[in-house]
């Protein structure tokens, strides 16, 4: 009885898959974003103002950002609780596929959003004059508490590696 107990739950890692799948989905609807935002950028381009290229740019930059964490959050999630990924060796293999554990994972998972958060962060001092100073003050309060989470993951996960 244990032991079929035990497969059974072994065996709803799998409910895990079409998650990580709808993390793909997820990174479709994001591409699709970037370039609705690109093509609005492109004809406007040589009357648009330096600063607000910057600003549409960090916004492009930001999408990027994510999805890259999309896709390192969708492959070491399979990885690491359902199953290894079989690439054949014909085929390019990202480097870190089959070397991040879950631990690695949130380190880089919170460096992503403290990345992220410093390009929003960005943006709103760019355009500082239409946005009220104590709204900017919690921007930065909220910066910092990402950057403060990212350094105390980031130091866990070295103490439990020791």
């Amino acid at each position: 009885m244990e032991t079929l107990l035990e497969n059974i739950m072994y065996s709803t890692r799998w409910i895990l898959a079409p998650i990580c799948f709808g993390l793909s989905l997820a990174l479709l609807a994001l591409t699709i974003k970037f370039y609705q935002e690109l093509f609005h950028i492109l004809p406007s381009i040589l009357s648009m103002p330096e600063s607000d290229l910057v600003l549409k740019l960090l916004s492009l930059i930001d999408m990027v950002l994510v999805g890259g964490l999309l896709v390192m959050v969708m492959f070491a999630s399979y990885e690491n609780f359902v199953s290894q990924m079989n690439i054949h060796d014909h085929r390019e293999k990202l480097d870190w596929l089959g070397k991040m554990d879950s631990g690695s994972l949130k380190t880089k998972v919170s460096i992503s959003i403290v990345a992220i958060s410093s390009i929003h962060l960005l943006r709103m001092f760019m355009a500082a004059q239409q946005i009220p100073n104590d709204k900017l003050f919690w921007y930065v309060v909220l910066h910092l508490t990402f950057v403060v989470s990212a350094l105390v993951v980031t130091y866990m996960d070295k103490m439990t590696k020791k």
